[in-house]
């Protein structure tokens, strides 16, 4: 049985997540992902055949379906 490497639960929902990466200086969004997220403490567990459809996404020359614009601000304590 699947349990959270993080918090240890054995409690996940499936949920459409959205997720971003960094890819060379530049933010990409995915929507929609697959994935399971544990009830305890929300970390987000994608299974591998996910994982690689998603690599195999950010590395093909496939066009964007939307852009967006995010707000950036500098962390400071």
């Amino acid at each position: 049985m699947l349990s959270c490497h993080i918090c240890g639960s054995e409690n996940f929902t499936q949920e459409l997540v959205n997720e971003t990466f960094e890819i060379n200086g530049k933010l990409i969004l995915v929507e929609g992902i697959p994935a399971k997220v544990c009830s305890r403490c929300g970390e987000i567990t994608f299974s591998s055949e996910t994982a690689e459809n998603i690599r195999s996404l950010l590395n093909s020359n496939k066009k964007s379906h939307k852009k967006i614009e995010i707000d950036v601000f500098a962390f400071s304590a």
